[in-house]
C-alpha cells in the first residue's frame, strides 16, 4: 500500500491532484509556498496537453493560500471558495 502524499492534507487535494503536482515536481506543501495558481494551473493542462477543468485553478488557489499562510482563515479552505478569487 502507497504511503499518503504529504500534499494530501491540503484541503481539496486528493490522490489524484497530489499526482498533478508530482507531474510538476512538487512534491512538499512547501514547495507551493508564494507560487503563482495561475501558472501552476497552465502547468497542468501543458502536461497533460489539453484544458483541465477550472475547478483545478480554484483548488491550486486554495492549495498555494494553505501553504503560504501561517494561521488560514477556515473559510478559504474550502476550494469552492476561490471561484472568484484571485491569490493573493
Amino acid at each position: 500500500m502507497k504511503k499518503r502524499s504529504e500534499l494530501e492534507q491540503i484541503p481539496g487535494v486528493g490522490k489524484a491532484i497530489a499526482e498533478d503536482l508530482n507531474n510538476l515536481g512538487i512534491h512538499r506543501v512547501q514547495e507551493l509556498q508564494n507560487q503563482d495558481p495561475e501558472v501552476l494551473y497552465q502547468q497542468v493542462c501543458d502536461y497533460e496537453g489539453k484544458p483541465v477543468d477550472r475547478c483545478m485553478l480554484y483548488v491550486l488557489r486554495c492549495a498555494v493560500y494553505y501553504a503560504s499562510t501561517e494561521n488560514p482563515d477556515p473559510e478559504l479552505l474550502k476550494w469552492w471558495s476561490w471561484k472568484h478569487k484571485s491569490y493573493p
